[in-house]
């Protein structure tokens, strides 16, 4: 072994160093979700969106995702039984 070198401490690093912590819901966005006008309820919920980082936009990742929702909801009438798939299409500013 060479005059100087110290091989402990050049293979590992630093001792105990650990990552950052990063809690990962501190870089998404809530988006509302509005069903079609054909309802007579508009608002289905909220859904949870990464954020806008660089070139990749958030609202970008929002179109195409479908929600399955129960017509008892879109409706408010508790004997109605159908589920559909609504396709998101389009995304406008998010609350």
């Amino acid at each position: 072994m060479a005059v100087g070198k110290n091989k402990r401490l050049t293979k590992g690093g630093k001792k105990g160093a650990k990552k950052k912590v990063v809690d990962p819901f501190s870089e998404k966005d809530w988006y509302d979700v509005k069903a079609p006008a054909m309802s007579n309820i508009r608002n289905i919920g909220k859904t949870l969106v990464t954020g806008t980082q660089g070139t990749k936009i958030a609202s970008d990742g929002l179109k195409g995702h479908v929600f399955e929702v129960s017509l008892t909801d879109l409706q408010n009438d508790e004997v109605a039984f159908r589920k559909f798939k609504l396709i998101t299409e389009d995304v406008q500013d998010h609350d």
